[in-house]
């Protein structure tokens, strides 16, 4: 049975966009080998009618990236997946194909899909062989093809694996999931029938995979019927084949984007995935190195991870592509060089192209006096900085400190400050860039 959700929990963070550079955290295992051809099928061609939207889910946009990119990353960022196909109705290719251009995504193509999801699945699976019709290359096509939903932006490499090798050994592979609710067969008057025993049956997820010969000639074979009113893979395979699949019960993560609600959780697990960890930035200041080394204290109450650096010279330039949250602390009169200095870095290495970046300038206040080269701090000054940051999917926030000689009002400004910082980081919300916000 196939299911659009796998239950109404929703994972906290489904480990698939980490604060580390290529998709991986420190604490995250290696990267799996696989030693034979790997390729995507992506079927797009939804119109999204049960999230009540004018746009398909697939386009619809969360944190400047429409849905669908998040999914075609979580692919192209494994070594071991050679191409992606992603199957749009024809009146969406210039759409995805600007979408492909904007966020850089090197291993895909866009192919026009067909009247029913088999039909579109179809057009995917011919476009790996290389041909419209016809007897696939040999030479062109993978070894195993992986059928993914576009809206399933949370699975994990894993995971993928153990698909994409069972579909290797078995012929076909797929994941389940526990049936939530109890599935009833209605009279055609409206009255209950029967009910399944919830037991036994699963709810059929994806994604799914097959070896290249199962899948063409599951498709080769089957009817105009299927093609019409079918929607499951694995039966084809099965059916026309005889290829029993290999069925793994797979994590709660690969719920599916149905309804308009779950966009908005889609949205809420990206932005924890990436609030875990800031780095903030000292310059060499001992004022600047006693405060972050306090915010790093507060920051345990609060469960972020802050790592603290005198720039980002040398091996600290790493920083730049495996971080999305900086703070930069400044008690000298250069304090907004120092902003612009980081903020051009951050450009130079593109490091916002896929997910806003943001920048917490902290200004601390040693000598009670607020003093940007030697005047007044000017919030006009840091708007126009914010705005012009803005542009290039970078959001920058300030916060006023000033240091106290009493000791408890000291630590409640540095907790103020980490309080404001984490919510900034996690929130991520435009109305709030270029704030000088008081702590």
């Amino acid at each position: 049975m196939q299911s659009d959700n796998c239950g109404p929990d929703r994972p906290a963070h489904p480990g698939i966009f980490p604060t580390r550079e290529a998709g991986k955290s420190d604490h995250e295992p290696a990267e799996r080998s696989v030693d034979f051809p790997v390729s995507v099928v992506l079927p797009a061609g939804g119109t999204g009618e049960r999230t009540g939207l004018q746009t398909p889910k697939q386009f619809c946009s969360f944190l400047g990236r429409p849905l669908i990119s998040y999914t075609v990353q979580t692919f192209e960022r494994l070594s071991w997946i050679q191409s992606i196909v992603v199957v749009v109705a024809k009146e969406h290719m210039d759409l995805m194909t600007d979408i492909i251009q904007r966020f850089q995504h090197r291993k895909v193509r866009v192919v026009p899909g067909g009247s029913t999801r088999h039909r579109s699945i179809w057009n995917g699976v011919l476009a790996l062989g290389g041909e419209a019709e016809g007897e696939a290359a040999a030479g062109d096509r993978p070894k195993v093809v992986i059928i993914h939903d576009a809206v399933r932006p949370f699975v994990e490499e894993d995971f993928l694996y153990k698909i994409t090798m069972a579909a290797k050994e078995q012929g076909a592979a797929g994941a389940i999931r526990p049936l939530v609710s109890t599935v009833i067969a209605t009279t055609a008057e409206g009255y209950l029938d029967h009910s399944l025993e919830r037991a036994k049956y699963r709810a059929s997820e994806m994604p799914q995979g097959f070896t290249y010969d199962v899948i063409y000639q599951a498709y080769q074979r089957c009817t105009e019927s299927d093609f019409e009113f079918g929607t499951e893979c694995l039966h084809l395979a099965l059916q026309y084949c005889g290829t029993n699949a290999k069925l793994i019960q797979g994590p709660p993560t690969l719920w599916k984007v149905t309804y308009k609600r779950d966009l908005a959780a889609a949205e809420s697990i990206i932005k924890d995935a990436l609030s875990q960890s800031a780095c903030i930035i000292t310059g060499g200041s001992a004022h600047a190195a006693t405060l972050a080394g306090a915010l790093q204290k507060a920051a345990g109450a609060l469960d972020t991870e802050l790592e603290v650096i005198p720039d980002l010279m040398g091996e600290n330039a790493s920083y730049l592509l495996k971080e999305w949250n900086f703070i930069r602390v400044s008690v000298n009169c250069s304090c907004l060089s120092e902003v612009e200095a980081l903020l051009g870095d951050l450009e130079a290495a593109d490091r916002a192209l896929l997910h806003p970046v943001v920048v917490i300038w902290v200004h601390l206040s040693c000598s009670g006096e607020s003093s940007i080269s030697g005047g007044k701090v000017e919030p006009d000054v840091l708007m126009e900085l914010a705005s012009a940051a803005k542009l290039q999917n970078i959001l920058l926030y300030g916060i006023q400190l000033q240091q106290s000689k009493e000791i408890e009002r000291w630590e409640r400004s540095v907790l103020k400050v980490m309080e404001i910082t984490s919510a900034l980081i996690r929130e991520r919300s435009p109305a709030l860039v270029g704030q000088l916000l008081q702590a």
